[in-house]
């Protein structure tokens, strides 16, 4: 349905107002043809504020708009900046293992929005949490209202993680 009513929303070209229609809308456009209204940060940060699971989770098309705004941040690595996680918003949530390790606790508060995790990202999400180097502290430190900022978080914990927690 997003599809066909992008087809008529465009079908004269692209309208200049198009930030203000549903998010949602735009998972079906490409950044190229975006670029035309904004820029492809603007593009990107609204895509992040889209509800991403109208596409399902390994889409090409949604590998696709991932690895475009991988692109359109000049995000050469696999560190992700705050900002660009915040840029990213909910398409962070696509981000492999690798970026998870690489960028620390800079994307944990991002991907407590996430719905669920694939292995890699769960694994990512233990050894940055066990490993400390965050804005949390190591598990030994944590205090409850850490807890309530992590609960979204909470199914990662593992044995070893929750041993470490203070009572």
């Amino acid at each position: 349905q997003l599809s066909c009513l992008l087809r008529m929303v465009t079908l004269h070209g692209i309208p200049k107002d198009l930030d203000s229609y549903p998010k949602d809308l735009l998972l079906f456009l490409s950044p190229a043809a975006y670029a035309a209204t904004g820029s492809c940060r603007q593009f990107f940060r609204n895509i992040g504020n889209a509800n991403l699971d109208v596409l399902p989770r390994e889409s090409s098309q949604r590998k696709e708009l991932l690895l475009e705004a991988l692109a359109c941040l000049e995000i050469p690595g696999t560190q992700i900046s705050e900002g660009s996680a915040e840029i990213l918003g909910r398409l962070g949530c696509d981000l492999g293992g690798e970026y998870i390790r690489t960028s620390g606790g800079t994307l944990l508060k991002h991907l407590r929005q996430c719905g669920s995790f694939l292995p890699d990202q769960e694994e990512a999400i233990r050894d940055v949490l066990s490993g400390g180097n965050t804005t949390f502290g190591p598990p030994a430190a944590w205090s409850a209202f850490t807890l309530r900022e992590l609960s979204a978080l909470m199914p990662m914990f593992d044995h070893s993680i929750l041993q470490q927690i203070p009572k």
